[in-house]
């Protein structure tokens, strides 16, 4: 698909008139899917599908199209000629954009990560075998995703993951259910069977009595899958440029009063060791790492290139989105395996769900408790916790109410599959808070 996709770039490079540049992106995946309901295989197949996305400019008047590669040697490139005759009419009747910016020295690279998956059937005899017995029901994705850039300054890009994605639920009853997850770029059975036996091991808990608390301040221990959810609403406006040069991020406290969340926190985007692709949409390559929230205290912002031109800063790598891609928080120093015996007394949270900002601009954040939510006694699980809302600020509970996070993180890898799948990520530990916030 590389040398395929470069080629193109040269026939849209052959194509030009006068003055014209273009930014050429390439989208394509080899993906096994099987889809499970009530422990058996309801759906199985492959999707085999490749994009090119081809913007074309003069000076700043920029438009853009989007072509379905078939692999021919002679289609593609017709197509790909047809579409910057197209662009070229569209051109020129295009107004010029003054925040558009594009990388006009030239960074090339390939990376193309090792990894070790596991065959299709292999995969879903697992699958299968950790269902025996269960009601159990989710989905398996695997196989090579792929990412391309050219423009007409010569650079040439090139991304390839292969990677694997594992989404089930074991179901009890009612709302009873639980929730695990398994993903990344080398698979070991062992690990895939461990998780499951801890998963079914929660599911017998859940058989018992469920409790009701009375509404209040509680300890509770967030696992990574929970954390995710409040790393998700984060993201979405928290740590873009735009947003804190407008006074719109749910961290404005950090930015304009120098609020610190604990020093034990450290968040940044990792690049180098993430699943999303090194380069982004206009052709500026992502640094390894920008440190977001360094100790607690708020240090950088991903700068997308429309806001750098807007704001007239240096972009670093940021998406239009200019929200994080690989998201990684610094493991702390607590055992997962005594999470439990430190919690003590309290409320286990496996997952959240239904999250918003109660009051965006105190980073106050509101959801419910989902799945496998216990009632914790002298470090023991002792029931199940019927369905409770939450409603607190990130800067309690990820401040001076953070008792600990885990020394071990999880891979939580998006399970967006929508046209496309998705690369992005999250690595993060479980967290131990104090006084968290149950309202109802």
């Amino acid at each position: 698909m590389q040398d395929a996709f470069f080629a193109l770039a040269d026939v849209i490079a052959a194509s030009l008139k006068n003055n014209e540049g273009y930014l050429a992106r390439f989208s394509g995946e080899g993906s096994d899917f099987v889809r499970f309901n009530r422990s058996a295989v309801r759906q199985a197949g492959g999707v085999e599908q490749r994009y090119l996305t081809l913007e074309l400019f003069e000076g700043r008047r920029h438009a853009a199209r989007t072509v379905s590669l078939t692999g021919d040697a002679r289609e593609d490139p017709a197509q790909i000629k047809a579409s910057v005759t197209a662009l070229r009419d569209v051109l020129a009747d295009t107004p010029e954009d003054p925040h558009f910016l594009v990388n006009t020295t030239p960074q090339s690279s390939t990376r193309i990560l090792p990894a070790t998956l596991p065959c299709a059937e292999d995969a879903v005899d697992a699958i299968l075998k950790a269902g025996a017995g269960h009601d159990m029901v989710g989905f398996y994705a695997s196989g090579p995703i792929h990412r391309g850039f050219a423009n007409s300054f010569g650079q040439r890009n090139w991304d390839t993951v292969q990677a694997f994605n594992i989404d089930l639920s074991f179901y009890l009853r009612a709302d009873k259910a639980v929730k695990m997850s398994h993903a990344g770029t080398q698979w070991n059975p062992a690990a895939f069977t461990a998780k499951a036996d801890a998963a079914k091991a929660q599911l017998l808990a859940l058989a018992r009595p469920a409790k009701t608390i009375t509404p209040g301040g509680v300890r509770v221990y967030l696992a990574p899958a929970a954390m995710e959810e409040i790393m998700g609403m984060l993201s979405w406006g928290g740590f873009g440029l735009a947003e804190h040069r407008t006074a719109t991020t749910p961290l404005i406290k950090m930015v304009e009063q120098g609020v610190r969340l604990s020093s034990a926190l450290t968040l940044t985007e990792n690049s180098g060791e993430g699943l999303a692709p090194r380069f982004q949409e206009e052709g500026f390559v992502k640094p390894d790492s920008v440190t977001l929230i360094g100790g607690g205290a708020y240090k950088d912002c991903l700068v997308s290139p429309r806001s750098a031109a807007e704001f007239g800063v240096a972009p670093n790598g940021a998406d239009g989105s200019e929200s994080p891609a690989s998201l990684d928080m610094a493991a702390g120093t607590l055992p997962s395996a005594e999470a439990l015996r430190t919690l003590g007394t309290g409320v286990y949270i496996g997952n959240l769900w239904y999250l918003n900002y109660s009051d965006r601009n105190a980073c106050r954040l509101t959801g419910m408790t989902r799945f496998a939510t216990f009632w914790v006694e002298n470090g023991e699980i002792a029931a199940p916790l019927n369905v409770m809302r939450f409603d607190d600020t990130v800067y309690r509970m990820l401040g001076g109410n953070l008792v600990a996070l885990t020394a071990e993180r999880d891979l939580l890898m998006s399970t967006d599959t929508y046209e496309a799948r998705s690369t992005r990520s999250m690595r993060l530990p479980g967290a131990i808070i104090d006084d968290f916030r149950m309202t109802l």
